[in-house]
């Protein structure tokens, strides 16, 4: 049986029509008439994805002395298969990749400005000290100026998410690459690898570093300075909001690439966990924001309140750890 009728049986078997199989293997229906008619004949990688998607070999389509296979076992592979897949094609797989780089610094941006958002609560006595606003004006514009940063991040978080939202299902889906989009996509791994590194590095740095201003206030600074603590976490805020942008930002675009590559957190069985994990992380991180907002706004000691992000992050690393262990198991 030659090639050109074993595609027909394949093809028919399954319940495809001619433009059907066209559209799974990303070319025109006339060029599958062609193939059928032996007008033409497939490329190597067309006939290696026939076989994956008909669930044969490739023996099996290209040698003519080996005669048909039973149906059912055929009908089972593929349905079974193709129902878990996604194909994503080089142009799909370019604009995501592109959208990732110029969405990640403005994400990355809004994280930064829910970080610092406090830092002009802790500024009101210098506000005042100075003579620049009496203790009510202070306070008016310390508040306003904490939620306009918040009410910035949080029109940029929806406007990236917008534009990311039509790929979200390279978080949920199992997904086959077209021809040459994995190799491309490693090859711009493997060219940003060095630069995430130098940025998490950096990121991580600033965020260690960022307790000094604290530490020397409460080594150095006396009773001459009554509001010097309260400065020096401003600080900490200001410097950890800029080494988690340099984190958040690198974080985002090398997950791109794990995402079209399904490594890490995103293969077939992390996407699984993932699912858990994000339905987890929609209970858990709004609570913390209610918790710490509502703790700031009764005890206006906005000063010591933000010790509540690093602990929240520190739980919800050990709860996520706990989650994926299970679903291994």
């Amino acid at each position: 049986m030659i090639l050109a009728d074993k595609i027909i049986n394949e093809r028919k078997k399954l319940g495809w029509s001619q433009e059907e199989l066209a559209d799974k293997l990303d070319v025109s229906r006339q060029s599958v008439s062609k193939w059928e008619s032996m007008q033409a004949t497939p490329d190597l990688n067309r006939v290696l994805k026939m076989a994956e998607i008909f669930g044969v070999s490739t023996d099996y389509l290209l040698k003519d002395e080996i005669e048909e296979i039973p149906t059912n076992v055929i009908v089972q592979d593929t349905v079974s298969t193709k129902e878990e897949l996604r194909s994503v094609s080089m142009e799909e797989a370019n604009t995501y990749l592109n959208l990732v780089e110029n969405t990640a610094p403005k994400t990355a941006l809004g994280v930064s400005l829910c970080i610092a958002s406090p830092v002009f609560l802790m500024l009101r006595s210098a506000f005042e000290s100075l003579g620049i606003m009496n203790d009510a004006a202070s306070t008016v514009f310390a508040l306003s100026a904490l939620l306009i940063m918040i009410a910035i991040a949080v029109f940029i978080f929806i406007m990236t998410g917008k534009k990311l939202d039509v790929y979200k299902y390279l978080e949920e889906t199992n997904i086959e690459t077209a021809y040459g989009v994995d190799g491309m996509v490693r090859e711009k791994k493997s060219r940003f690898e060095g630069k995430h590194a130098m940025l998490v590095a950096i990121g991580v740095i600033l965020c260690i570093v960022a307790v000094i201003p604290v530490f020397a206030t409460a080594l150095f600074s006396g009773e001459q300075n009554e509001h010097a603590t309260t400065y020096a976490v401003g600080a900490l805020l200001v410097i950890i909001a800029v080494g988690v942008n340099m984190i958040v930002r690198a974080g985002s675009i090398m997950d791109s690439y794990k995402k079209l590559l399904q490594e890490g957190d995103y293969t077939p069985e992390g996407k699984k966990v993932s699912k858990t994990v994000g339905k987890i992380a929609a209970i858990y991180w709004p609570i913390v924001v209610a918790g710490y907002l509502g703790w700031s706004f009764i005890t206006m000691r906005w000063d010591t309140t933000w010790i509540v992000w690093p602990v929240a992050g520190v739980l919800f690393g050990a709860v996520t750890g706990i989650v994926r262990s299970l679903k291994k198991d």
